[in-house]
């Protein structure tokens, strides 16, 4: 079981939430950042995790690589190492994103041992053509990043602007998938409304009627998929 720990007053009872259930056995650390934290701050938490037994591995999701490179310091990545297994996902966008200060960032986290995955939001005029997402996660491979997810946006209300079709999103993996490394290929994700889960999808295998998508989730359920402006 996995189990989200947001960065909020609630940490100390989210604590004891974990500590309580030992089928808790992956710990994300999301937010928020958690790297906007302190040092201090963040190294209680980690340590306090790692005094739980049934916790085997914790995750970072941050966006501090791309947005603020300079928080990925020597002493921030010394104190991190100290509690492997710990994974960190980051969240590049564009290859203009990784920039030097960006590559310097991830070889701090690499250099203390730390793999480091992507997630890519698609992104309507952002990102949403082939020659623009392969270049990225080809980039994303020579900072030591390995392209982990495109995610089609979320269904939020007053974000339709950025949301370019599912149709779009297959047909960029189409154009990946035996066209670029095996590595450069990252998995195609819905974020399904109602807690259903991600759900990864290839060209191959979706089914659909008119706007709508029909998705099989890890429980075996059909959900509806509107593919409409939020």
């Amino acid at each position: 079981m996995r189990c989200g720990l947001s960065m909020n007053n609630f940490i100390e009872p989210g604590l004891e939430y974990i500590n309580e259930r030992p089928g808790i056995r992956d710990v994300i650390l999301s937010g928020g950042d958690p790297l906007l934290l302190s040092d201090e701050v963040l190294e209680h938490i980690l340590s306090r995790l790692r005094k739980i037994h049934h916790v085997e591995m914790v995750r970072i999701n941050t966006r501090t690589p791309v947005t603020l490179p300079e928080r990925v310091t020597l002493r921030l990545c010394q104190r991190l190492k100290r509690y492997h297994p710990l994974y960190v996902n980051t969240h590049f966008n564009h290859p203009s994103e990784v920039t030097p200060e960006a590559e310097e960032a991830c070889a701090r986290l690499a250099d203390a041992g730390i793999p480091l995955g992507n997630q890519t939001v698609l992104l309507k005029g952002v990102n949403d053509d082939l020659a623009t997402m392969k270049r990225l996660m080809q980039k994303l491979l020579t900072v030591r990043v390995r392209p982990y997810y495109i995610h089609q946006m979320d269904l939020v209300q007053g974000t339709g602007h950025f949301r370019a079709p599912v149709e779009q999103g297959l047909k960029i993996m189409a154009g990946l998938r035996g066209h670029t490394s095996g590595m450069a290929t990252p998995y195609y994700v819905i974020d399904l409304p109602g807690g259903k889960g991600k759900v990864p999808i290839l060209p191959d295998d979706v089914k659909r009627q008119g706007q709508t998508f029909f998705l099989r989730n890890y429980l075996g359920e059909v959900v509806e998929y509107p593919d409409g402006e939020g």
